[in-house]
């Protein structure tokens, strides 16, 4: 199973990163969260510093472009093998440069992806 981190987690259960925190247990992947408030998704913490995961396989983005810069040099030292842009977060730029880290950006729904066996 994929190690996958959440960024733009939230504990509100309507919201679409907790719909994929849900998800992802409910298919056996083990996940870890950010988020800017601190709270609990189906057990797991909601963190609101940036921890240096090892092994993570998959970050699945939930949040705005123009947050996501500050990410960018987090997200590459984790050195996971995709990072995917949900819905209303595609960022070219960002997209440009985890293609020179050989890093693979993805166009997608996390949530479609698992519905369809294609996460």
């Amino acid at each position: 199973m994929k190690r996958t981190l959440i960024i733009g987690a939230s504990p509100v259960q309507s919201r679409y990163s907790s719909l994929a925190a849900q998800k992802l247990k409910m298919h056996g992947h083990e996940i870890f969260l950010i988020g800017l408030r601190a709270g609990v998704v189906f057990g797991e913490e909601i963190h609101r510093e940036k921890v240096e995961w090892t092994k993570i396989d998959t970050v699945t983005l939930y949040i705005n472009p123009s947050r996501q810069p500050e990410y960018y040099n987090y997200i590459i030292s984790l050195n996971p093998k995709r990072v995917i842009f949900n819905p209303g977060t595609e960022n070219p730029e960002f997209e440009n440069i985890l293609l020179n880290t050989n890093i693979v950006p993805v166009r997608g729904c996390t949530l479609v992806m698992l519905s369809t066996g294609q996460y």
